[in-house]
């Protein structure tokens, strides 16, 4: 495949990772944009109501197609982000149980004066627990895997 005969090779409509922020002459961004389906009759076929997919900041995920891992889906469905569930366990903080306290998971156990509360039974230490899912998890202000940034482009003829 060369630059000479590389619409011999792609159809038009594929996506495609592009290294740089302007797409080459033929290509579009695929950024959502409407486009003329009578300009562009092939490009229609694939996209019939004349609008690309809009792939910025998106990872694109194979289709199920009814193997049981991602159920339900159809092309070209949008998916918001969703995270494993985070769990821990917390058991006796209390002196008066007698035991020692157990925090796991995303739970940390710490102690701290009880004041002689309630009513002067807890004497010395008091526990208590907080949640952060950094201690099991790398965290963000969002849900991603490692990436590298890429326009997503097409072909439009």
């Amino acid at each position: 495949m060369t630059t000479a005969n590389v619409n011999s090779f792609l159809p038009v409509g594929i996506p495609l990772p592009w290294p740089q922020d302007r797409p080459p002459t033929g290509w579009f961004e695929c950024n959502g944009a409407s486009f003329d389906v009578n300009q562009f009759p092939k490009l229609a076929s694939v996209f019939p109501w004349g609008r690309l997919p809009d792939l910025r900041g998106e990872f694109i995920r194979g289709w199920d197609n009814a193997r049981g891992v991602d159920p339900g889906r159809q092309i070209l469905s949008w998916q918001g982000d969703a995270i494993r569930n985070i769990h821990g366990e917390i058991s006796p903080i209390s002196e008066t149980f007698s035991s020692e306290p157990i925090a796991n998971g995303a739970f940390r156990y710490f102690e701290k004066d009880a004041g002689h509360t309630p009513m002067h039974i807890d004497i010395s230490s008091a526990g208590g627990v907080f949640f952060d899912a950094s201690q099991v998890v790398p965290t963000a202000n969002e849900n991603r895997p490692r990436n590298i940034a890429f326009m997503y482009i097409v072909k439009a003829e």
